[in-house]
């Protein structure tokens, strides 16, 4: 029998993620087994069709108090959800499900977009998407790996 430990990435209170469908190659995510859903920072939400599909575009600042940095996103629309925040406020948000880069390890994750500007992240990692992947080590951060001011310039070519 394999320890649980093995099968399972060991992830801190906050990590670096990536979202390569999305041209995010870096974004730091809050992680949060209390949220049942992922959220993402996104402004300049638009809904529109591709032929008989639902998409969505948006626009991500993915580094907190970097406002310079944008990066234009598209993605298919797979679902509209009322999500409650943590203050009890309810907002309708479009989902997308998009491949999530963690360490060294990709899967699809089911993310919700709404404007993140007043949060502490710019990512929220929620339960569903890390179920059964991940144990979290709270008194840590950036197990997998921390990235300094000038590689993040560098990945956004600024």
């Amino acid at each position: 029998m394999i320890p649980l430990n093995e099968l399972k990435i060991i992830i801190g209170s906050d990590e670096w993620c990536a979202f390569t469908s999305l041209n995010i190659p870096a974004i730091k995510a809050r992680v949060d087994s209390g949220a049942k859903t992922s959220s993402m920072h996104a402004i300049n939400i638009q809904r529109f069709s591709r032929g008989d599909d639902h998409w969505v575009r948006f626009e991500v600042h993915p580094l907190q108090k970097n406002r310079k940095i944008t990066v234009h996103c598209e993605a298919p629309l797979i679902d509209q959800r009322v999500i409650k925040s943590s203050s009890g406020d309810k907002e309708k948000r479009p989902v997308i499900c998009v491949p999530l880069t963690l360490g060294n390890t990709t899967w699809d994750v089911e993310v919700t977009l709404t404007n993140r500007d007043s949060m502490g992240y710019r990512m929220l990692l929620g339960r569903e998407a890390m179920n059964g992947r991940v144990l979290i080590d709270p008194a840590e951060q950036c197990l997998l790996g921390d990235k300094s001011k000038s590689s993040l310039l560098a990945l956004y070519s600024v």
